[in-house]
């Protein structure tokens, strides 16, 4: 029997959408197993990311500063399905120790060391390592000591942003250096960075550093009290002060308040602190350096993840510590004044518009006499 055309058309539309449908069948099938395998790798690293433990030993959390660095640290890591155990030793050379053989002896499986004393610290990097756990150095560098990495800012351009910045403003002048502690080797890059700027006004005769000390363990109260020793020994003939951080910068500030040039000398320093924001907007200081410590903490979380699975990291940077040429991972600081504070600290939500324009009820923190 003869078929008629529309039969033929109506066999011929019902057979390719068979095969269509076959097609688009299969082609579904391997869309949906894509996806299927890619989440199983994802919740695949999820699961090994949970087995694996990190250490945070911490030198202190009595600064702002050092609160922001634990919080977002630990959310960082948390946020890529791994654990973090905390430790802070509040300036405490033998208790840093203690509280790191606790984290070895707890099976962490990396270790992020922020010391109180880079030279002490090593002993803390023998016992890490002595039980085959990575250590890597968290914005302060461990001395002569077999550390796997370095994660930090680049600390002589802090102090090259500090120095510039008051030299723009006081080209002339006797010049007030208050530093960080001794044994923290960032205070050290710091005062160099200040000092490859300076020098040449120094050379020229227009700046006279007229004191120059460290602040013991980066306390305030030692702070003011190299102020205080720094106006008593010029009789009060001071025209910059360069601070290593802002909570010296507040102390300085307290010192000079106290002789009534407040606001006449102007002072920088570093950390972006809110209390030090709030005395940029009001005239008692002129600059902060701003590191992002979101910046860091998510940098410094992915390397501890992956290193803690073996993985080796490699970098564009080596920093020398007296032991060996140490991996290095830097971030770039920022300075910022009462011109930029809006897309750089507001920006990046590091501290909120409301609390740096507020009007201060005291201008640092409490110091003790």
């Amino acid at each position: 029997m003869k078929k008629s055309p529309l039969i033929l058309v109506v066999l011929f539309n019902l057979v390719m959408l068979i095969g269509c449908t076959s097609s688009t069948d299969e082609y579904n099938d391997k869309s949906d197993r894509f996806h299927l395998e890619q989440n199983f790798a994802e919740e695949d690293e999820g699961v090994l990311n949970e087995a694996l433990k990190i250490g945070l030993s911490m030198d202190t959390l009595e600064e702002e500063r050092w609160e922001k660095d634990r919080d977002m640290f630990v959310e960082a890591v948390e946020a890529l399905g791994a654990k973090v155990e905390v430790k802070a030793a509040n300036g405490n050379d033998a208790l840093q120790i203690a509280q790191a053989e606790t984290l070895i002896s707890q099976g962490i499986d990396l270790l992020v060391l922020v010391p109180h004393n880079a030279e002490a610290a090593a002993t803390i990097v023998g016992k890490a390592q002595m039980a085959e756990i990575p250590v890597i150095s968290y914005d302060r560098l461990v001395k002569n000591a077999n550390i796997d990495l370095y994660v930090s800012f680049d600390n002589e351009k802090i102090g090259i942003l500090q120095a510039e910045t008051m030299t723009e403003l006081v080209p002339k002048g006797n010049y007030v250096y208050i530093g960080g502690p001794a044994t923290d080797n960032n205070a050290h890059l710091m005062r160099e960075g200040v000092y490859s700027v300076l020098q040449p006004f120094i050379e020229q005769g227009d700046i006279t550093v007229v004191y120059d000390q460290w602040t013991d363990a980066w306390l305030p109260i030692n702070a003011k009290l190299n102020m205080r020793a720094a106006l008593k020994a010029n009789d009060n003939n001071i025209d910059a002060v360069i601070a290593a951080n802002d909570a010296t910068a507040g102390a300085v500030f307290e010192a000079l308040e106290e002789q009534g040039l407040a606001g006449k000398v102007p002072i920088v320093g570093q950390d972006a602190e809110l209390l030090g924001l709030q005395r940029i907007i009001s005239g008692g200081q002129v600059m902060t350096v701003y590191k992002s410590i979101k910046s860091l903490t998510e940098q410094a979380a992915d390397i501890a993840i992956r290193m803690a699975r073996g993985e080796t990291i490699e970098t564009n940077q080596t920093i020398n510590n007296g032991k060996k040429d140490v991996p290095t991972v830097f971030l770039t600081p920022v300075a910022v004044t009462k011109d930029n504070i809006e897309e750089t600290i507001i920006a990046d939500g590091f501290h909120q518009a409301d609390d740096i324009y507020q009007t201060e009820s005291t201008s640092n923190n409490d110091i003790n006499e």
